[in-house]
């Protein structure tokens, strides 16, 4: 019981980024920052999406499957969220920048408990890294559902990602109690998300990352990425 507590608090602290991030986004900070400011922020959390897929999802989804698995889960992963992206399109929502957001924090939380049956240490750095990453991403996220044509209030976007970052939890005690002693259904769980984030980093993250002429969001791309990486490494 010890063990699946500790998966659960560690998820959740990971959790708490979503709606601090959104806080930002809403706080007076957020709505005074300028636009390359902005746009650093947007790509840092696409960096730290894309150090996710290239050292945590790919590497130990591809380990757990025999190859073909590996790359039909991989490209269904894409195909589907290309699917949900147009959809999102035709509707004239707003919401790219969550799907990527959950499709990295819930199954790295997975994984997370997962570990943690085996190496408590591992599991304490993945949570501070999930944690990092997702307070980025949750700004990111909380701007990009502004701009949709419903304008939610910033107090229910909130709310909405506080209820998110319970789910890490969930998925934490998921991988604790089941997903420690099926790592195929993990791989496949990890190889989809990894390639639906790749679609949408493309898609969506990075376009809106863009300032032209302005050196700030590939220098924000290249340190999202170096802090998945420090981790990677320290773990």
């Amino acid at each position: 019981m010890g063990g699946l507590w500790a998966a659960l608090i560690l998820s959740l602290a990971a959790g708490v980024a979503i709606p601090l991030g959104a806080m930002l986004g809403m706080s007076r900070f957020g709505r005074v920052l300028s636009a390359p400011a902005v746009h650093w922020i947007v790509a840092f959390g696409g960096g730290a999406l894309l150090a996710a897929i290239a050292l945590v999802l790919v590497p130990e989804g591809s380990d757990a499957l025999p190859p073909a698995a590996a790359l039909a889960a991989f490209a269904g992963g894409g195909l589907v969220f290309y699917l949900v992206d147009r959809r999102l399109e035709r509707r004239g929502g707003h919401g790219a920048q969550l799907l990527a957001m959950l499709l990295d924090y819930l199954p790295e939380a997975m994984a997370l408990g997962a570990v943690l049956t085996a190496e408590a240490g591992t599991a304490a750095l993945l949570a501070a890294l999930i944690f990092l990453q997702n307070l980025p991403e949750g700004f990111a996220a909380f701007r990009d559902i502004r701009k949709g044509g419903a304008r939610p209030s910033a107090r229910r976007i909130v709310l909405l990602f506080a209820g998110l970052a319970l789910l890490g939890p969930v998925c934490a005690a998921l991988g604790f109690a089941f997903l420690s002693q099926m790592p195929a259904v993990l791989g496949v769980i990890m190889m989809f998300a990894a390639g639906g984030i790749l679609y949408i980093i493309f898609q969506d993250i990075a376009p809106d990352a863009h300032e032209r002429h302005h050196w700030s969001p590939p220098l924000g791309a290249v340190m999202g990425f170096t802090l998945g990486l420090a981790g990677h490494l320290l773990i």
